[in-house]
């Protein structure tokens, strides 16, 4: 994988492989016509312009300008004058959803006054998810890095990227950028808002076998299910085979 940031276009024809630890994904652009997604991956993706659908099977799910989702396995990207971006991890059966369009602000805080919402959750603690990163305007935020690779495109507005040598990139609306490990960056907004969905292929975050909504709140004679005793060998990382 590069060890420097790399900009380029949704506009731009773009195959490139990235790989986090042991997992291996692909990135790649969506520039309309019809793209195959193969099976044996779960397939993250964003449509920044245009209509289009997710077929699976005999189904057409339709995405508009703002979509998002995660399918697992074979599935079809079908659609004219589309601008997206899909990133395949390999050997990995996540959960099927559409989701959007994207909101005009974030559901949490985050650093220097920007806000984000989780839109694609880890199906587990570890698991990959997919984000949406708000910046107002006037944003001059706090350098810092990230313990892995980073996915980004800008949905909306302008900014610029400031890097560890002094480099400031501009960013516009269909910027997509990858951020290598540890990249140490900052988002700057002097004169506009800027909105970006951000790919990222790991988390510290999710439930787990031992932690989670429905396990938490099952009160058998008083004590929570979590806290009763289990059979913990039979729990494996994975937790759902695929078919």
């Amino acid at each position: 994988m590069e060890s420097s940031l790399r900009i380029t276009s949704l506009m731009e024809a773009l195959s490139l492989k990235l790989s986090n630890q042991n997992a291996v994904f692909d990135l790649q652009t969506w520039r309309g016509g019809i793209l195959p997604l193969s099976s044996h991956r779960t397939h993250f993706g964003y449509v920044a312009r245009g209509h289009g659908a997710l077929t699976v099977g005999n189904t057409a799910y339709p995405l508009i300008s703002g979509s998002y989702f995660s399918v697992p396995g074979e599935a079809t990207l079908v659609g004219d004058l589309v601008l997206g971006v899909v990133v395949s991890q390999h050997d990995y059966h996540g959960l099927f959803q559409v989701g959007g369009p994207i909101e005009e602000r974030g559901r949490l805080r985050y650093i220097d006054g920007c806000s984000d919402t989780l839109l694609i959750s880890p199906v587990l603690k570890g698991d990959a998810c997919f984000n949406l990163l708000c910046l107002p305007m006037g944003v001059n935020q706090t350098p810092h890095t990230h313990p892995s690779f980073r996915v980004g495109v800008v949905v909306s507005g302008e900014g610029e990227c400031r890097l560890e040598d002094g480099k400031s990139l501009l960013m516009c609306e269909h910027t997509l950028f990858v951020l290598p490990p540890n990249c140490l960056h900052s988002f700057h907004t002097p004169s506009a808002a800027m909105r970006v969905v951000a790919f990222h292929p790991d988390s510290d975050f999710g439930p787990t076998h031992q932690n989670h909504p429905m396990i938490n709140r099952t009160i058998v004679e008083g004590v929570s299910a979590a806290k009763l005793p289990t059979d913990t060998a039979s729990l494996t990382r994975k937790g759902f085979s695929s078919p």
